[in-house]
């Protein structure tokens, strides 16, 4: 557990994401990164320098694929690390894939799951938000939004949402997909079998199979990528003050 719980405590104090008193809920999809982080806020508040309340937030998406069964298996594992466990009924997929027919849904349902996350916080009375992004997530963003949207951007360590008042955290962050996968067999968490159509047929697959592709000709492509995100002052893009504009047609002097 030290893989995850060193890198994951260096991203809370880099960015100052828990302060004294605050109540964490976990966005708890099932999956393994959100089952780990849930576990790791469990073992970090015994001993993190702030006081802070830990709970979890499950949305029911009402796909009829679920096996709800294995809502009961996360509520037991949650109940033995003293983190109480909120689950969410929702018609998210009827919406997504019955009334829309959404071709490419993993936008709308992220935005769709999130919102109902921020409901059911605010109707809890408030808290942060915490999301189980890890490094891997981070070089995928990047390469998605340079590729499909051409620019430089990646989401936030940590955010505020001015529509519904709450704070996101993604401790996680630091923390590489491979160290997840092996603390989570090794721990034997229980994990949600995702029944999406979508899943693995994705732009985010696509990007976590073109960087293991980079890796193999580039050693350190990964870590290359994640230290220009980590390190944005290292970036040295053209400034576009040198832009010629219709006033000034003289060259610019690169001395």
């Amino acid at each position: 557990m030290q893989k995850i719980l060193s890198p994951m405590r260096r991203a809370i104090q880099d960015y100052n994401m828990i302060s004294d008193g605050d109540r964490i809920f976990v966005g708890l999809s099932g999956g393994k990164d959100s089952i780990l982080l849930t576990s790791a806020l469990a073992a970090y508040r015994r001993f993190s320098p702030e006081h802070f309340t830990l709970e979890a937030i499950t949305i029911d998406m009402g796909m009829k694929e679920t096996d709800r069964t294995q809502f009961d298996k996360m509520s037991a594992y949650c109940e033995s690390l003293d983190v109480p466990h909120h689950v969410v009924k929702t018609d998210i997929a009827e919406i997504i894939f019955d009334a829309r027919k959404e071709s490419n849904p993993c936008s709308l349902c992220a935005k769709m799951r999130r919102g109902a996350l921020n409901n059911e916080i605010n109707r809890l009375g408030g808290g942060k938000l915490a999301l189980g992004h890890n490094a891997d997530d981070v070089a995928e963003t990047m390469l998605l939004s340079l590729l499909y949207e051409g620019r430089f951007s990646c989401f936030a360590p940590t955010a505020y949402m001015d529509k519904s008042g709450v704070s996101l955290i993604r401790p996680l962050i630091y923390v590489e997909e491979y160290d997840i996968k092996a603390a989570v067999e090794r721990l034997g968490l229980p994990i949600l079998k995702n029944p999406c159509p979508a899943n693995h047929n994705t732009k985010r697959e696509y990007a976590k199979n073109l960087i293991k592709q980079l890796g193999a000709d580039v050693p350190n492509a990964k870590q290359s990528i994640l230290g220009a995100i980590y390190h944005p002052e290292r970036m040295n893009l053209w400034d576009t003050s040198c832009r010629k504009n219709e006033s000034d047609s003289s060259p610019k002097n690169e001395n």
